[in-house]
């Protein structure tokens, strides 16, 4: 008996500190109410982040009894960013006053159903935690000012009933009799005042949404249920030339066909502004009896209204854990209205966007529907794109790319990059995904547009825009995996505890339940699936017809494996026949509609694997490129160490046929070279030689030309052509949490700090001495014939004296026939012997700068060149005949236009060979020649607006100037 009494006495005391230890004021409220939340720094158990913190963060949530953090959780763990922070009471107290609906951002239907707050608490950077003792779990308080019991069906359930059916309600609510109302689709149906209420409609036979409202003391609280109604399906051929997803009339813009592929399902009604989402046996999916396919045909739509709607899919015997129905947006949504993401979207990325239908009482992902659509105008109908061995792709994340990170901000720049000569824009995924800050690879609607960048039809507008100035856009696409929000991922799902998420279940036709390869990320696509082979195919199709994209980089092609399992990096890494055939499959229907699409794998992994893709049709002038990072070679370059070589920047090095190897220093996916060389490169501390920007930044030129100038396709991570040496793990608040740091790489995925052009990086001239050089290198690639050729790269006795040799032994010494592009990676100035090749010369010659076309006496193919540390020199036995002075050298004398704005004519300060003038999407409309110091440009004939002014001197250098026409 005493041991009892003495676990009571500790219970008791157990329960009295916990309670105080989190207090809420006032004690019983309801979720609109104002409340303070008071958390007590004075325990110990399960306290560490101690008794005297200097921060303290409520990291929380609210939701129902089987989740008190399903609808929203409000803190960002491990960033120091105010949003949760406490006040410090001075009394070993910190409180923080909020109201949960607001807090929250809770919806009408999450507000009815919330009932349990959740939260935990945490010191500013998340690594100390103060939790519920003595579980050290989390806190759980009850929301409302009393609990309401929904026994019979259960709160936000789904009953299946045949027509003519009925169903049994019964609840219960603590606190003393309430008053209790049932609507049936918002009409009152049955009263009563009690404490335990039942009530069994009969009878039914429409789909019925139900809400049970119990009112006790001045507050509601609201359990919604529904019934929906077997339709008995109608078997009927589905009509020839449909795809999955909308298929809109060609002869009549008041209609519109939905397909829908769900195996399995018993039947399917289509819910959506046109039948206040609310259908009935009209818009039940008819079912074709050869494929299996539901569809239905919408009649009387208006042209030009924008429409929403989601499935309602129905198993009524799923398999355990999974839900009987799903409410989801269609797979093939093109665009979709997002109750998580859209609120945050500027009305100036994208003007006029629907509202999310929340007042319906939806709640996922709602598909766009409009008839009567105005085509977007094309200009450019047939272009060519860039050759193959000639790209040179830039590598584009729009989120951090300009201030208004949209699609608009990379139009503007496109003057930018016809000045850089880059020939091809690869764009980070821009199909929708979860969030809206993202890198984009957590797709959940593979057809659809992100809208956070834009308009379908701005879209359009920047590919158009770049085809105009020869730009190819590549798309990069992740169909390794999907996230939870897709609904092929929903409608099968195991979802035990009834949330609506969950992951795919045993008979999910799309995804394993386990991914089949060592690199995990979101649902696992199964690439063997016949459905999985079509939905891809559709997607490709989508994005080359719709918006003529030029090519995908497929997103961690290692994942298209079926013989793995997770963790097993040898298997993952080593030769698969089965992705080797799936991704040749998709390569060749890539090819079927566009026959000079562009194919790229990024799959890092074994040679003999990736030979099967690169050589894969290369006599046709096909063949599949292949990411080939080099980071770690390039940043000890960078860093000036010797350990590391390039030579597998050459394909021949990896055993490809033809030049189709994208090498690449830098990419997304790692830190940056100059961030890495002025952190941590030679020297750096006790003798800093790299520590120094100007030190660091010196060196990147020559990153460049030791790459760039390598034949065959590559590519630049944006703002390397500026030398950005801002670290990938840069958070949102400016502190860097690299490998080296207490919680490493928790901020790679944060949205960036614009400091190209906050720091006006265009007017500094360390960096635009890398942008010229890099602008010639590209323009000495890109139109020079040799660098179509053959290359070795051979460094002089160690890796710190690169040496590149690029040649052509079928052209004449009269043509640019041989470069020799030598480096100093070394910290101290060198010497290089460029061993110029002697089969076609003899020496003395004269060999050329192809930098600026300077003539070199070269006595002896040996002698040793002195190169300053971090430079490079490029030689080539006949001068560059395209080459001219970069667009990026900045005069010592800056230029100024006067009158701006102006209304009729403007002067330049400066005498000036070339006057052009630009549309902001850089398209040329006027060209003056040999104009003098303050003489009147008439421009009259212009409309009003922002153009671009480019002026060249008798030096061939250049300036861009904004000029505003009033």
């Amino acid at each position: 008996m005493k041991k009892n009494l003495h676990y009571l006495l500790i219970l008791f005391l157990t329960t009295f500190i916990t309670k105080a230890q989190v207090t809420i004021t006032p004690s019983s409220f309801n979720v609109n109410d104002q409340i303070t939340i008071t958390v007590s720094t004075a325990t110990q158990t399960c306290n560490q982040i101690g008794t005297t913190p200097a921060k303290v963060y409520m990291h929380a949530g609210i939701g129902d009894d089987a989740n008190a953090f399903g609808f929203g959780v409000v803190g960002n763990w491990g960033q120091d960013d105010n949003i949760g922070i406490m006040t410090n009471n001075g009394n070993g107290t910190w409180s923080i006053t909020i109201t949960p609906s607001t807090y929250f951002g809770l919806n009408s239907t999450q507000q009815a159903n919330a009932t349990k707050l959740g939260m935990v608490f945490r010191n500013a950077n998340g690594s100390q935690t103060l939790k519920l003792p003595p579980s050290c779990g989390d806190f759980i308080f009850n929301v409302g000012t009393f609990q309401v019991n929904l026994s019979t069906p259960t709160n936000n359930s789904t009953t299946i009933i045949n027509s003519g059916g009925s169903i049994a309600i019964a609840a219960s609510n603590t606190g003393g009799t309430a008053n209790y109302n049932l609507k049936a689709n918002g009409l009152s149906i049955n009263t009563n005042t009690t404490s335990n209420y039942t009530f069994n409609p009969s009878n039914i036979t429409n789909n019925t949404n139900y809400e049970l409202e119990v009112t006790l003391g001045g507050s509601t609280i609201t359990r919604r249920f529904s019934v929906v109604v077997n339709p008995t399906v109608i078997n009927e051929t589905l009509p020839t030339g449909l795809e999955n997803g909308i298929n809109y009339s060609v002869s009549d813009n008041t209609k519109a066909t939905l397909v829908l592929e769900a195996p399995g399902k018993d039947f399917v009604y289509v819910a959506g502004t046109f039948n206040n989402w609310n259908p009935d046996h009209n818009y039940a999916m008819k079912k074709d009896p050869a494929t299996g396919k539901f569809w239905i045909e919408l009649n009387g739509l208006t042209p030009g209204v924008d429409y929403s709607y989601q499935y309602w899919v129905v198993d009524q015997t799923p398999v355990a854990n999974s839900p009987v129905l799903v409410r989801t947006a269609d797979p093939c949504s093109t665009t979709v209205l997002s109750f998580y993401d859209d609120q945050w979207i500027p009305n100036t990325s994208y003007p006029n966007l629907p509202s999310f239908p929340t007042a319906s009482g939806q709640e996922r992902e709602v598909t766009m529907l409009k008839t009567g659509q105005t085509p977007y105008n094309w200009i450019t109908t047939n272009f060519t794109k860039p050759n193959k061995d000639k790209l040179v792709i830039y590598e584009l994340l729009i989120r951090d790319f300009d201030v208004n990170r949209n699609y608009q901000d990379v139009i503007n720049r496109i003057q930018y990059f016809k000045d850089l000569g880059i020939n091809a824009i690869q764009l980070m995924p821009i199909m929708e995904f979860e969030g809206n800050e993202s890198w984009g690879y957590n797709t959940s609607f593979h057809m659809a547009l992100d809208k956070f960048y834009g308009t379908p039809e701005k879209f359009k507008e920047l590919v158009d825009i770049c085809h105009q100035n020869g730009i190819a856009v590549i798309l990069d696409i992740a169909f390794n995996h999907a996230f939870g929000r897709n609904p092929m991922v929903r409608m099968w799902m195991n979802d035990p505890d009834g949330d609506g998420w969950g992951s795919p279940s045993v008979d999910n036709p799309y995804f394993n339940t386990t991914a089949r390869h060592s690199y995990s990320v979101g649902e696992d696509f199964n690439h063997t699936s016949t459905l999985t082979k079509n939905y891809v195919k559709q997607t490709i199709k989508h994005w080359i017809t719709e918006y003529k994209i030029d090519g995908f980089r497929w997103d961690l092609t290692k994942g298209f494996t079926q013989n793995c399992t997770g963790g097993d990096d040898n298997c993952t890494n080593n030769y698969q026949q089965d992705r080797v055939d799936v991704l040749k499959e998709y390569a060749d229907y890539s090819w079927s509609l566009d026959n000079d699409h562009y194919v790229i794998f990024e799959h890092l992994g074994s040679d003999n694997e990736e030979q099967q893709w690169a050589n894969y049709r290369i006599n046709e002038g096909k063949g599949i490129m292949m990411w080939g990072e080099m980071w770690a070679q390039y940043k000890e370059l960078a860093m000036g160490y010797s350990t590391q070589n390039i030579s597998r920047m050459s394909h021949t090095s990896r055993g490809f046929t033809g030049k189709r190897l994208i090498g690449y220093p830098e990419s997304h996916d790692k830190d940056r070279i100059m961030y890495e060389a002025f952190t941590y490169g030679n020297g750096a501390g006790a003798f800093p030689t790299l520590n120094n920007l100007n030190n660091t930044l010196n060196r990147m030129a020559s990153i460049g030309a030791t790459s760039i100038l390598v034949p065959g396709p590559k590519m630049i991570w944006h703002f390397a052509e500026l030398g950005n040496n801002q670290s990938i793990y840069t958070c949102a608040n400016g502190t860097i949490n690299d490998e080296g740091s207490l919680f490493p790489g928790d901020c790679k995925l944060d949205t960036k700090q614009q400091v190209q052009w906050t720091e006006n990086w265009l007017t500094d001239a360390r960096r635009t001495s890398i942008l010229s050089d890099y602008s010639k290198m590209i323009k000495l690639k890109t139109t020079e014939p040799v660098f179509m050729g053959d290359h070795f790269i051979s460094p002089d006795g160690n890796n710190l004296r690169q040496r590149v040799y690029i040649y052509n032994n079928s052209f004449t010494t009269a043509q640019l026939r041989n470069v020799v592009v030598l480096a100093n990676f070394s910290v101290a100035n060198l010497s290089i012997n460029p061993n110029f090749p002697t089969d076609a010369y003899t020496y003395p010659m004269t060999w050329y700068d192809l930098m600026d076309n300077t003539p070199v006496i070269i006595n002896n193919p040996t002698e040793a060149i002195a190169i300053n540390s971090g430079k490079f020199r490029i030689f080539g036995n006949q001068p560059a005949s395209t080459l001219s002075n970069s667009d990026f050298e900045i005069n010592n004398n800056e230029i100024n236009l006067y009158p701006n704005p102006t209304k009729s004519t403007f002067a330049i300060s400066s005498d000036a060979t070339q006057v052009e003038i630009y549309t902001i999407t850089g398209q040329m409309i006027q060209t003056f020649k040999d104009i003098v110091s303050n003489q009147e440009i008439d421009i009259t004939n212009l409309g009003t607006g922002i153009y671009l002014v480019k002026i060249t001197n008798a030096f061939g250098l250049s300036q861009t100037k904004k000029l505003i026409k009033d």
